[in-house]
């Protein structure tokens, strides 16, 4: 299942299966006809960003900008990250109950995006929580060997 937001503003689920049976045809480098419940539309993909998933695309005269969210995305957003630098990340919560193994930075620390910032045991599996930018450790709001349950504030960025 995607889910296509368009315009920052309208967001719609589409199954991968209904975006198979999409009658579409390319008619040249960037350019498409689509044919939809009968009704002929021409598309032109004016700016792709591959990695950030956003597209603008010109759909019969009107400009139209398209972020596509695959399973992946979503999970990561539910998680509280989002995509690419589209959100400032201010706080790591707990993305599932569990009992912290390890703190491996402290209050004032700087990080880098990806640098470990604490381990977390769950479901018997040890899961290491990253840092989704860069940026310097506020606060630590709990200690090893202490239980969290989902979605508990566990670290604040400054």
């Amino acid at each position: 299942m995607y889910k296509i937001k368009v315009n920052g503003s309208h967001t719609f689920d589409v199954s991968k299966e209904a975006m198979e049976t999409l009658d579409i045809v390319e008619t040249s480098t960037n350019q498409y006809h689509v044919l939809h419940d009968n009704t002929s539309v021409k598309a032109e993909i004016l700016k792709t960003d591959f990695n950030k998933k956003t597209y603008s695309i010109k759909v019969n005269n009107n400009t139209y900008d398209v972020d596509i969210y695959d399973t992946i995305d979503q999970q990561i957003e539910a998680l509280g990250f989002e995509i690419g630098a589209t959100k400032q990340v201010n706080d790591i919560k707990a993305p599932m109950p569990g009992l912290i193994l390890e703190i491996t930075v402290k209050v004032g620390d700087e990080v880098k995006e990806d640098d470990t910032l604490l381990i977390l045991e769950a479901m018997k599996m040890e899961n290491v929580i990253h840092s989704p930018r860069e940026g310097v450790i506020k606060s630590i709001l709990v200690n090893e060997r202490e239980t969290v349950d989902k979605n508990m504030l566990l670290i604040e960025f400054e």
